[in-house]
């Protein structure tokens, strides 16, 4: 394993999926019933800690940067399609005038 920074390309895609990762476990309500029970069990404190982009984005995306650093084809492949899910998500919530 080679400790490594990501290139420009590899930081974007990297980035977004993580974002995208910390929506899915965060916001969205696909996730509401589990989100719920497991803010439910861990408190106040850890339920905040969960939806937090600054707190639990942070360690989500120190986690994909390891396993990047581990694995780089494999999480890069991973990364696509959750990256492309972001992008369309982004774009829907702030350029799409439809959505107004």
């Amino acid at each position: 394993m080679r400790w490594e920074v990501p290139g420009s390309w590899e930081f974007v895609l990297l980035g977004l999926a993580a974002f995208r990762l910390w929506r899915l476990i965060a916001e969205d309500t696909i996730l509401d019933r589990p989100r719920g029970w497991v803010t439910g069990r861990v408190g106040e404190y850890w339920g905040t800690f969960i939806v937090c982009p600054w707190c639990s984005g942070a360690w989500l995306s120190f986690a994909w940067w390891l396993a990047w650093v581990a694995w780089p084809h494999g999480v890069l492949v991973a990364s696509t399609p959750l990256a492309l899910s972001a992008v369309v998500g982004l774009i829907a919530a702030n350029i799409d005038p439809v959505g107004d």
